[in-house]
């Protein structure tokens, strides 16, 4: 029995593709889950328009998806979280945190399932994301974890230093005096 395919059949065939199929195949699976019609001519031509408007659908999201890629590629994302002395981090940064920053940029909604990380970053450091951005464009992004308040921290440890000398050098003077 010949079917014309409302969408694609995983080894069948794709969306407006007229195939031959069991009879028993057809009636109790294909039509069903409308998966396929008869192919009648005015079958033929609805299904040719839908896969037209279908096609002009994905180039749209292919073009917006490679200004996405040239928007991601290179870029850095830094994100401060307190952390040990050892550098391990009190919490971490997840797939969540990437994927809103990227947005927050970006401006457009991503998915978390495009973000290939293998685990949560836990320490701070350098790390290379990749992105999936569309199909098999990818993005590379630099994820830099800071420890919070690391540069605060490193300019109030001079000042005490400064301050701690000053109290000694004026101690040792008044022992001295």
């Amino acid at each position: 029995m010949k079917v014309l395919l409302a969408k694609p059949v995983e080894k069948l065939g794709e969306t407006g593709e007229v195939v031959e199929v069991a009879r028993g195949y057809a009636r109790n699976y294909l039509f069903p889950q409308r998966l396929a019609v008869d192919p009648t001519p005015h079958n033929v031509k609805r299904l040719e328009k839908h896969k037209l408007a279908r096609e002009a659908e994905l180039r749209d999201r292919e073009q917006s998806a490679k200004v996405l890629q040239k928007q991601l590629e290179g870029s850095s994302f830094t994100f401060q979280r307190t952390a040990q002395e050892e550098g391990k981090l009190y919490g971490s940064v997840r797939l969540e945190d990437i994927v809103a920053a990227i947005e927050e940029k970006t401006g457009q909604a991503l998915e978390r399932d495009r973000v290939k990380l293998e685990a949560p970053i836990e320490n701070v450091g350098n790390y290379d994301v990749t992105i999936n951005v569309y199909k098999d464009l990818h993005a590379n992004i630099n994820v830099v974890v800071e420890a919070e308040g690391e540069a605060k921290a490193d300019a109030d440890d001079g000042v005490a230093a400064v301050e701690d000398r000053g109290e000694t050098d004026v101690e040792g003077d008044n022992t001295q005096a």
